[in-house]
């Protein structure tokens, strides 16, 4: 799709979704742009954590291959990887809001210079936006003005070597997310093909990074992404090759991580009846009672409980989402609901969320998203 920056109306109001304030949220959906595909950009949709119901489904900004957005965590601005002109970059885009709807108004990229992002996000202060490149290797840092617009990159890291334990997937370094501890001192970047989270000290006013240390995954794991648990001593990082959780416990003062569990988001017995499988996606509950992944293939969400002591996970359930390919997820502000994107279905299913068990209930909610890979909230 030859790439226009273009702004869309969204006809739908948007309203701040928080514990005690109004249910109704924007989200943001990134897709793939294959050529021939249905889609052109980012979505836009309207989620009521009342009543569970995804609607306004729109066209929000035209862009090829946004697929991972982001929010500033204080601006109206959502960033997004995709490509402009053939060049691979991130892209910011201010969320405007009227009483007649709201939108996305391009406010401007800067070219990675190292090949397309597979993830993106900004540090806890909103002071640098950061991306990881899979094909590079790589990480790379942009400073943020004070309005949110992006400066020219002013660091890239890159990574070196491989695991070689998988084939072909491990001969080199694959950067596959990034994101801050929370006391925002560290990023982290786990990298599926060393089997490794590179974890690096952060000087968010000088938008640069400095390596720290390591966080080692099982061999032949292929880490792609993390959470921190919301007391913050705990780290969890999903495999995608081994589809399985590694729970790490993690010094803050010394932003160092020790793994103390391993365990399968699908058993063998399942994977075995499956042509392919990977993990995609993991996402930790408000609360900090539950863990949630996702699995390709046998297209289905696992469900986790984490221990109150230990912080160790057992297995509640194995849900289908009810589409195809969920290769991101999201729970909205409530935690109530997770929304799951079926990319091969152009889906996006929505389930409720049990706040005693963790369970996940199939709401028959379903909304029509165009080739969904990521799912973001405009209130995160």
């Amino acid at each position: 799709m030859r790439s226009r920056r273009l702004t869309v109306a969204v006809g739908f109001s948007l309203f701040a979704a928080t514990l005690g304030q109004a249910a109704t949220s924007a989200v943001f959906f990134g897709t793939t742009t294959p050529r021939g595909g249905t889609s052109q950009g980012i979505y836009q949709g309207q989620f009521d954590s009342d009543s569970g119901k995804l609607t306004n489904i729109a066209l929000a900004a035209e862009l090829s291959n946004p697929g991972f957005v982001a929010k500033h965590p204080t601006l109206d601005i959502l960033y997004s990887t995709g490509s402009i002109d053939g060049q691979a970059v991130v892209a910011a885009y201010k969320i405007d809001r009227g009483a007649d709807g709201s939108w996305l108004t391009p406010v401007g990229h800067q070219e990675i210079g190292d090949g397309g992002a597979a993830h993106l996000s900004t540090d806890r202060s909103g002071k640098v936006l950061m991306s990881a490149q899979y094909g590079g290797g790589s990480v790379a840092v942009f400073p943020l003005a004070d309005d949110g617009t992006i400066q020219p990159r002013s660091d890239l890291q890159k990574h070196s070597g491989g695991s070689g334990v998988v084939d072909r997937r491990q001969d080199k370094p694959h950067a596959h997310w990034v994101g801050t501890s929370p006391d925002n001192r560290f990023v982290f970047v786990p990298d599926l093909g060393l089997d490794r989270v590179v974890i690096y000290r952060l000087d968010a006013e000088n938008a640069k990074l400095t390596p720290h240390g390591e966080g080692v995954c099982p061999p032949g794991g292929g880490p792609r992404h993390m959470k921190f648990s919301p007391d913050g001593d705990k780290a969890y990082v999903l495999n995608e090759l081994a589809l399985s959780v590694t729970a790490f416990e993690y010094d803050a003062k010394a932003g160092t991580m020790a793994p103390v569990q391993t365990i399968e988001t699908l058993s063998q017995d399942t994977k075995a009846k499956e042509t392919f499988n990977s993990a995609a996606e993991i996402r930790v509950h408000p609360s900090g009672k539950f863990v949630y992944t996702s699995n390709r293939g046998h297209d289905s969400i696992s469900a986790f409980r984490v221990d109150d002591e230990s912080g160790k996970l057992s297995v509640i359930e194995v849900e289908p989402i009810r589409g195809g390919w969920p290769r991101n997820f999201n729970l909205d502000p409530s935690g109530r609901y997770l929304l799951a994107a079926g990319r091969d279905s152009n889906t996006v299913t929505v389930f409720a969320i049990d706040s005693e068990s963790g369970e996940l209930t199939y709401t028959r909610n379903m909304a029509v998203v165009p080739t969904p890979i990521c799912v973001e909230f405009a209130s995160n």
